[in-house]
């Protein structure tokens, strides 16, 4: 499938992630991975932000508005949370929460588990799993139209995350 990885080595694409228990064996699956230069309770305090914004293309899926830079202090997230804001609106819902390691949550067909996995000398890797149902074409263009946007939210997490960690 076009656009299923990016950033990710071979052994986090056999990981089971939280996204897997809810829709096994889902046709679409897509991983992204990135190295945060932070501790992992920095790491996962950004992926809690995601309530608020989307953090990849603001000027798409934003209306235009600039993604908080600031980091809020967000109570854990709990099933049946709204998942994000976007495009101006509320949009889908957390399904399950491991706190401090893993979210997952659910955007119309496709579900979606961010994990954070500490690394050596206070490093994180931040993992996302999407999957969803459906038939190709329609999985297909999800996947590859996911990539771009999903690469530019880690990275923007990541470089706010590392940002915070270096600022102390």
């Amino acid at each position: 499938m076009l656009g299923e990885r990016w950033g990710v080595t071979d052994a986090e694409t056999r990981l089971a992630f939280g996204c897997d228990a809810v829709l096994p064996a889902a046709p679409m699956q897509g991983w992204r991975g990135v190295t945060v230069d932070a501790p992992p309770d920095v790491v996962w305090a950004w992926v809690r932000q995601l309530r608020l914004a989307p953090y990849s293309y603001d000027w798409v899926d934003n209306l235009g508005r600039r993604s908080p830079r600031v980091r809020s202090e967000l109570p854990e997230p709990v099933a049946g949370d709204r998942f994000m804001h976007a495009m101006g609106r509320d949009v889908g819902t957390v399904v399950a929460v491991e706190p401090g390691r893993e979210l997952t949550a659910r955007i119309g067909p496709s579900l979606m588990s961010y994990r954070v996995e500490p690394l050596p000398d206070r490093r994180t890797r931040l993992l996302l799993k999407l999957v969803s149902r459906g038939a190709r074409p329609f999985t297909d263009l999800l996947c590859l139209g996911d990539l771009p946007m999903a690469r530019r939210q880690l990275l923007t997490l990541r470089d706010l995350a590392e940002a915070e960690a270096r600022a102390g």
